[in-house]
């Protein structure tokens, strides 16, 4: 992409996605969890509001209203502008600015996105090299492609809940949002994607992202299992995966996880734990006779693993090269020595919430490495700005605010 003249946010960003312009009409956590990596990794990303703002500005503790701490985690690197879209006035006002953008995510359904006015098609007759993403429940092309979508939706119908529930036979929802963050990354790479071709080519298109079919193909890679044949070779499901003794073990004064898994590391395992009996066993001397017999083995496990402490059996695991790890709760991540070491965590200074800390960026790169260096925005925080940029005067900037159809902090 040719980098823009250096103006706001766009001139001063650094990272592999610096000069790439980001319209980010997306809510909750999905679509937020993806335009925050798209700007941490250097993106000028415009959130664009309604007047009520992000329904995730009221998710957890907060020092100020609409400031919430999942809002805060899942909104940094971004300016923020609010609209009322139902106003053509404002749907004027967002299309001067997309002619600009290089990037469109929506997370609303088609049907909703259309009745705006704001469908691929609309967007792309002011700027035809635009990638216009839609990340939304399930395919526009499916029976189903009208019906609102929620995480816990797509963890029922993609198969994910009845699989966390086998063990005892009881449905039960992942403790994480883990669709909406798992497509939320299917969104960046997507968007990558399609950048890069826009790159080689010049053509903007728009994509499609279903959260149903995301993570239906995200289960399916170990689940589909012998699905896989046809005719099948059995049911759906990875044994050892789904096995009810797969889980932290207890040990003398806490949990441990652990898990041999080449045949060299059950070797080492049985020796440490004074079972060579079972080295002999032919049930275990193999990786398919472990998955085949994979509910006595883990078995085996629970009962040697409470026999000693936690630090004991992270030393002698350590030791040989098995792969090992303590329980840590949520709340011993801040202080955990890796994390620390490596400055995973880190301390910002909020003009309106004051000190917060805020998880890093996972990904490194030796050239272009990402950044932190906007907070979250407060509601309608940069529209001034971003209109002006669009080209919007003065004039017609205040109008929109008089008519309430710009909103602005209070």
């Amino acid at each position: 992409m040719v980098a823009r003249p250096e103006r706001g946010e766009t001139g001063r960003r650094s990272g592999p996605l610096a000069g790439v312009r980001v319209l980010d009409l997306t809510t909750v956590l999905l679509g937020p969890y993806a335009t925050q990596i798209l700007g941490d990794m250097g993106a000028d990303v415009i959130k664009v509001e309604a007047p009520a703002g992000d329904p995730l500005r009221a998710v957890g503790p907060a020092r100020h209203a609409g400031m919430g701490a999942v809002f805060l985690n899942a909104n940094r690197n971004k300016r923020s502008l609010a609209l009322d879209l139902k106003n053509p006035a404002a749907r004027r006002a967002l299309l001067r600015v997309a002619e600009s953008a290089d990037v469109f995510v929506h997370s609303m359904r088609p049907q909703a996105i259309a009745r705006l006015g704001l469908a691929y098609e609309d967007v792309a007759a002011v700027n035809p090299r635009i990638v216009y993403c839609g990340a939304y429940g399930y395919s526009k092309d499916g029976p189903y492609g009208h019906l609102p979508a929620y995480d816990d939706m797509i963890q029922g119908a993609s198969g994910l809940a009845a699989l966390q529930g086998r063990p005892d036979g009881r449905p039960r929802y992942a403790a994480t949002v883990i669709a909406d963050k798992t497509v939320g990354l299917s969104v960046v790479y997507a968007v990558a994607m399609a950048l890069f071709h826009r790159e080689r080519t010049g053509e903007g298109q728009a994509v499609e992202v279903p959260m149903f079919e995301t993570m239906v193909s995200f289960l399916m890679v170990e689940h589909l299992y012998g699905l896989t044949f046809d005719p099948p070779e059995g049911g759906t499901g990875y044994q050892r995966i789904l096995s009810p003794d797969r889980r932290p073990y207890a040990t003398v004064d806490g949990y441990v996880c652990v898990l041999p898994y080449t045949d060299r590391q059950w070797a080492s395992f049985f020796e440490i734990v004074g079972r060579p009996d079972l080295a002999r066993d032919d049930r275990f001397a193999d990786l398919s006779g472990r998955t085949r017999n994979v509910d006595a083995l883990y078995a085996a496990l629970a009962e040697i693993l409470a026999t000693r402490t936690t630090h004991e059996w992270l030393t002698a695991f350590e030791a040989a090269a098995i792969p090992a790890m303590k329980v840590n709760e949520p709340d011993d991540l801040p202080a955990d020595p890796h994390l620390a070491a490596t400055g995973f965590f880190r301390t910002v200074e909020h003009p309106t919430e004051g000190r917060l800390r805020t998880a890093g960026i996972p990904v490194s790169m030796s050239a272009t490495p990402g950044g932190i260096d906007r907070p979250a925005p407060r509601l309608g925080e940069h529209g001034r700005e971003v209109l002006a940029e669009a080209g919007c005067g003065d004039d017609e900037i205040a109008a929109l605010a008089a008519a309430g159809v710009l909103v602005e902090p209070r």
